[in-house]
């Protein structure tokens, strides 16, 4: 059997990075801890209905720590944690930390419950910290109930919507674990799932130091201090704001988690606490834009920078966030490797819009051809974005042929993304190689949707591809073509999907129905071509709309 915990940590190259200071002898937990003494009763997270200081969010950790440890769970047992953006996030990572666990806070509100079971089976998790009512099936499944199909798991925790009350986690007992904290910084801390093109998931493991390594980085480049109130509008299940969240814990800032309900304005929020750096998508910045320009808010004076990732910033969007004091910051990056690329609060705006940024000090990156993965190609020519340095991933979680197809021989990190790199050093995204579609930043594998879709008694064959989309980047348009004589009837198709389980998060907005789908020579969807036709006017969808009803 593969040894799970297989990682691809090589000393001399860790050596190095000491050396030269990327990692440092501190975990996750460690860092914290530090900021907790120095200011105990600062606010840590600040919630709408609460705020939480670092001596409760570590006094939370150490408690979480001593109850999971009373339970039976040993250094390396994996912590599923399915929560929407609220403090006890973090405790369940400081408490991981702490005890030398993995936590898996990866776990998404567009996961179904189906979902959440295989993945926490998948990883083998010794405990599970949950919310009811929460998930893409929230309303019709009970994660709770499914619990007992997990046999690995020792014990789970149930959290109520936050209130009021400060504490978090108040049923676990005032007792922390024996023993001083585990003290590796190398160890793996911290597991997040992320699809391929199939939509197989595939677990990142990280340890503290890989997760540090940019986040030190990045705070020095924008000169990020202990004052920093970070607000991230991505979930803490998602890397972008899971990066958040590390940046303002480990440095004795302020994390403002995002929990408004629909509706509720952003720009409100971020003035009322005090904002200073804002992470998110395209989306979220056009929104807040609109909500300015409509005058709900009139500024935003302590907001000084935007990091927008996900997709490329529009001009228009720069422009504007420039015009409002707000610094945009492009950045590139990924589950596996962090946050290895971004621009600087100095550099020029047509910079900040055409491209990715430089990477941080301490990261290597290079343009390679798709041909032969040893050939680094000159400046100016677009080829495969790969990349090394202090934050690139230990490894794929029990996969160890992903993880060696992942890498070079020589140890650098194919991103399947495509770009080319100017003299100086910036990125240029020009496409993916991998099959995904970006919408409002959240990935939509089109695979798994051409798959059910072509289950569907109506449908012969299937494809799914991206719309533009001026608020979200991309829109999914399944193109379909008739198994008989009568077309896919577009609310039976969804309902359809529905009940094999396709979240609602990655439902078609749109549909096409055509005599035949083009194909390569290869016998495979000729997408390119698609998306030729639609670009040209040759197919018009029709837009189509997920709901109750439909169900």
């Amino acid at each position: 059997m593969i040894n799970r915990m297989l990682t691809r940590l090589d000393m001399p190259q860790a050596r190095e990075y000491y050396d030269a200071g990327y990692w440092q002898d501190q975990t996750i937990y460690a860092r914290a801890r530090v900021a907790a003494s120095c200011n105990p009763d600062k606010v840590a997270v600040l919630e709408r209905s609460r705020t939480t200081s670092y001596r409760c969010l570590l006094d939370a950790a150490d408690r979480l720590a001593g109850h999971l440890a009373d339970a039976g769970l040993q250094s390396g047992d994996r912590v599923a944690i399915w929560l929407p953006s609220r403090a006890e996030v973090a405790a369940a990572l400081l408490a991981c930390s702490r005890n030398g666990y993995i936590a898996c806070p990866s776990l998404h509100r567009d996961h179904t419950v189906g979902d959440i079971v295989a993945l926490a089976q998948r990883m083998g998790a010794k405990a599970f910290i949950g919310q009811p009512n929460y998930g893409a099936d929230s309303d019709r499944a009970d994660i709770f109930s499914r619990l007992n199909e997990v046999e690995t798991l020792r014990m789970h925790i149930r959290l109520e919507p936050a209130g009021s009350n400060g504490t978090l986690f108040p049923d676990i007992p005032a007792d922390a674990p024996d023993g001083a904290p585990h003290h590796d910084p190398e160890a793996i801390v911290y597991l997040a799932f992320t699809s391929g093109t199939t939509g197989r998931p595939k677990g990142v493991m990280h340890s503290s130091n890989t997760l540090l390594a940019p986040v030190r980085a990045l705070a020095r480049d924008w000169n990020l201090d202990d004052d920093m109130v970070i607000y991230s509008l991505s979930p803490l299940s998602h890397n972008l704001g899971f990066g958040a969240m590390l940046l303002a814990l480990t440095g004795g800032g302020t994390l403002v988690a995002h929990d408004l309900a629909r509706g509720q304005s952003v720009a409100r929020r971020i003035a009322e606490t005090g904002a200073t750096f804002v992470f998110g998508v395209p989306t979220h910045a056009i929104d807040l834009l609109t909500e300015l320009e409509r005058g709900d808010v009139v500024s935003l004076p302590k907001l000084k920078g935007f990091r927008i990732s996900g997709a490329a910033i529009p001009t228009d969007v720069a422009e504007r966030l420039i015009a409002v004091g707000v610094v945009p910051q492009s950045g590139y990056g990924m589950t596996e490797a962090g946050s290895h690329h971004y621009t600087l609060p100095e550099d020029d705006p047509a910079l900040i819009v055409a491209s990715s940024g430089r990477p941080y000090r301490g990261h290597e990156a290079r343009i390679i051809s798709g041909d032969d993965a040893s050939v680094e190609l000159p400046a100016g020519t677009v080829g495969q974005i790969a990349g090394r340095g202090p934050s690139v991933m230990l490894g794929y979680f029990d996969d160890q042929l992903s993880t060696e197809s992942a890498f070079t021989s020589d140890g650098w990190f194919l991103t399947g993304d495509l770009g080319w790199a100017d003299e100086q050093g910036n990125i240029h995204i020009t496409g993916r190689k991998k099959d995904v579609i970006i919408r409002g930043g959240h990935n939509i594998f089109p695979a798994k949707i051409e798959n059910l879709a072509s289950r569907f008694e109506a449908v012969g064959r299937a494809a799914a591809i991206p719309i533009p989309d001026k608020r979200l980047g991309e829109r999914v348009c399944l193109v379909v073509t008739r198994a008989g004589q009568s077309d896919p009837a577009p609310d039976a198709l969804l309902e359809f999907l529905d009940q094999q389980g396709l979240s609602k998060y990655d439902m078609p907005e749109y549909l096409q129905i055509v005599e035949s789908i083009p194909l390569l020579p290869s016998g495979k969807l000729d997408k390119r071509r698609l998306s030729a036709q639609l670009e040209a006017g040759e197919i018009t969808p029709n837009p189509i709309r997920f709901t109750a009803a439909a169900r």
